[in-house]
């Protein structure tokens, strides 16, 4: 009888599994609502800044592996993503030189040092919104009104956060929260557009909504509880951003649906509790990045048990 090999590989077996690359080109066709209402919104210098962004994250990716004698990676589109995520959680008047500083703290410290696409601990363009917001918050509150607003001089505008549920003139509506006639960031404003992003991704099976949901209906009923306008809440601020593409992070948030739904629960209850009683009036960056540490232990603590396994005993 004729020797037969068995060859063992490490997954994935199926050939037809979806490549990074195909992955990232649709969360960027996702983003695009909502990053051209934002040029629509703030007018072209939201489009420099994007540029600025991605081509910063791009190239420090291409010099960081260059430097660690890594294969380059820029071809996955990781990078380009990790740009205009990050672009889009930036006031547009933030200076060009600011946005590198933040693009080199996404691309080189959060993800490369720790080994690159897939072995970051935490989402590097939230990171690096975190360090840019402690490091420069005069420049990184600086929001502006939409360019129709506008005469000679950008029109500066605190946060809509800041007016809801106040009796202050600059308390915008439902209407313009949705449709973003509001200052803010670039890719945060306009609800609508990143809903339609969040539901293309969902459909095309890109994400779970396990976690979007859980983090929007758990901040919308603590609202509701608290006697906050909840409509209000969860279309200010970069909720449905965060929500839809930064909390369904493949890498640093949990694989399973219970774990999905957990680290849901977790951000919207840190993002009411901040905004209810921290200092910033916006929550949504620091609940993400908190979620994202605990994440190893929401996984061990979620994770299926296989039918009829026994644990191995303790020493």
């Amino acid at each position: 009888m004729e020797n037969r090999k068995l060859v063992v590989s490490p997954s994935p077996h199926d050939e037809n599994y979806l490549k990074t690359s195909h992955i990232m080109l649709n969360v960027i066709l996702a983003l695009m609502p909502a990053f051209i209402a934002g040029c629509i919104i703030f007018g072209l210098r939201a489009l420099a800044l994007a540029a600025v962004c991605i081509v910063s994250c791009v190239g420090f990716e291409f010099l960081s592996r260059k430097m660690m004698k890594r294969e380059n990676t820029i071809a996955d589109l990781s990078a380009v993503v990790t740009g205009l995520i990050l672009a889009m959680n930036l006031p547009v008047t933030l200076p060009f030189w600011m946005a590198v500083i933040g693009s080199f703290t996404a691309i080189v410290i959060v993800k490369q040092l720790f080994g690159g696409i897939g072995q970051n601990f935490a989402n590097p363009a939230i990171t690096a919104r975190i360090v840019l917001m402690v490091s420069f918050p005069s420049a990184m509150t600086n929001w502006v009104k939409p360019f129709w607003y506008k005469t000679a001089d950008a029109v500066s505008s605190a946060t809509p956060l800041i007016y809801i549920g106040t009796d202050e003139a600059g308390q915008p509506s439902l209407m313009d929260l949705f449709l973003g006639n509001t200052g803010g960031c670039l890719g945060e404003t306009c609800a609508l557009a990143l809903l339609i992003g969040g539901l293309y991704l969902a459909a095309r099976k890109m994400i779970s909504l396990a976690a979007p949901l859980s983090f929007i209906g758990s901040l919308f009923v603590l609202c509701l509880i608290a006697g906050c306008d909840p409509v209000a809440q969860i279309l200010a601020g970069g909720v449905f951003l965060g929500a839809f593409f930064m909390a369904t992070d493949y890498a640093t948030t949990p694989i399973s649906t219970k774990g999905k739904i957990v680290f849901g629960l977790g951000c919207g209850i840190i993002t009411f509790v901040i905004r209810r009683f921290g200092s910033y009036p916006e929550g949504v960056s620091f609940s993400i990045l908190l979620m994202n540490v605990l994440t190893p232990y929401i996984e061990q603590l979620t994770r299926t048990k296989i039918f009829g396994a026994k644990e191995a005993a303790k020493e």
